[in-house]
């Protein structure tokens, strides 16, 4: 722990002397960055953390846009997520090339201890776009509907609009579970609304054939519907 503590302090120096000077030539900072990041796809605590004491800025992207920390929770490299997750400046709000946040993926991998952490750590639960919000309600792992929970008792807005108007309750609808779609009504998603293609959850769960979900619904929408033609 004390060697773990003196080496993100050293993290830290390394960080307030950064805009002060380039410290690695071109050739060296290729090599840092393909070091880097195989020591991330290998989950390589140790080689990212070597990486980083020799000055590598964990917010760097790879050649495909995927942040150190977006490509471990995509690799379920928990050890190395776990080490970044220390490191002085790490940006847990930083999105890969796809517009995917930590916590984003974090979500729809399922991995609730994660989602927690970086909550806590002050990851942004709501955000323009696509949500960690769709993210959860487009899973069906053991944890997803705990996850969403969460989300939404940290104030996430349950009826986030991705880019093509679509609703976490739409993806849900199609493929997530019966105990999400139900979650998401329970805590007042608006089962009427309708994305730029013009279709609603009760339509993503019809065109999965997900019949039992097109009834359950129906039948909310009927009962939110105000009553007509009633004496």
């Amino acid at each position: 722990m004390m060697e773990r503590r003196r080496s993100l302090q050293a993290m830290a120096a390394l960080a307030a002397g950064m805009g002060c000077c380039p410290w690695l030539h071109a050739d060296a900072a290729a090599d840092a960055n393909a070091e880097f990041f195989a020591a991330v796809m290998r989950d390589n605590y140790r080689g990212v953390l070597t990486q980083l004491l020799r000055g590598f800025n964990p917010n760097t992207p790879d050649a495909r846009g995927r942040t150190g920390l977006t490509l471990a929770i995509r690799q379920e490299s928990w050890r190395v997520v776990d080490e970044l997750l220390q490191v002085p400046g790490i940006d847990l709000n930083l999105p890969n090339r796809q517009g995917e946040t930590p916590l984003m993926l974090a979500a729809i991998k399922g991995n609730l201890e994660l989602v927690k952490k970086l909550v806590k750590l002050d990851a942004d639960v709501n955000r323009e776009g696509w949500a960690p919000l769709h993210y959860a309600a487009s899973a069906g792992l053991e944890h997803s509907v705990e996850i969403a929970a969460y989300l939404l008792e940290e104030s996430a807005y349950i009826d986030a609009a991705s880019p093509n108007g679509s609703t976490p309750l739409m993806l849900a609808a199609q493929y997530s579970s019966e105990a999400m779609v139900k979650l998401l009504i329970e805590e007042g998603a608006d089962v009427s609304l309708r994305n730029q293609q013009g279709m609603t959850a009760v339509d993503f769960a019809r065109k999965s054939e997900r019949e039992y979900m097109v009834q359950l619904l129906s039948t909310t929408v009927r009962a939110r519907r105000p009553g007509r033609g009633q004496w």
